[in-house]
């Protein structure tokens, strides 16, 4: 069974950085993406960075492009989204999501994706 855990959510201020990680378990990932989402109180879970674990190809968000980087690991099978030049409004719970290549559906939502982590809080002060 999959499991993804994340970890590295935490209170900085705008500007600052976080680097959050996704530890991925119970398969082997090579033909998986891996994505990241975010949802901030009252609002839906919104699409941030995607990443082809074996090709290593990525598309992000327009709101964080040139602001975060997904990478990944794969001799420690994790995931990683660095976030930099925060700014208060990427307050949210942040979500590792996982898909293998026979999942349907877009790349982009959230019904696109199978596993899910259980977040990790970021938040981000003026």
């Amino acid at each position: 069974q999959v499991q993804l855990v994340e970890s590295g959510g935490g209170l900085v201020q705008a500007g600052g950085s976080l680097r959050l990680s996704c530890a991925a378990s119970g398969r082997t990932f090579s033909s998986y993406v891996m994505g990241w989402f975010r949802q901030a109180p009252g609002k839906e879970r919104e699409f941030v960075a995607f990443i082809n674990w074996s090709s290593g190809s990525t598309y992000y968000a327009d709101l964080v492009k040139g602001r975060f980087t997904i990478s990944r690991d794969n001799a420690k099978n994790t995931v990683f989204l660095q976030l930099n030049s925060l700014k208060p409004e990427d307050t949210a719970v942040y979500y590792c999501a996982a898909r293998d290549r026979y999942y349907s559906g877009s790349l982009y939502y959230s019904g696109g994706y199978a596993y899910w982590g259980q977040g990790t809080q970021v938040t981000v002060s003026s």
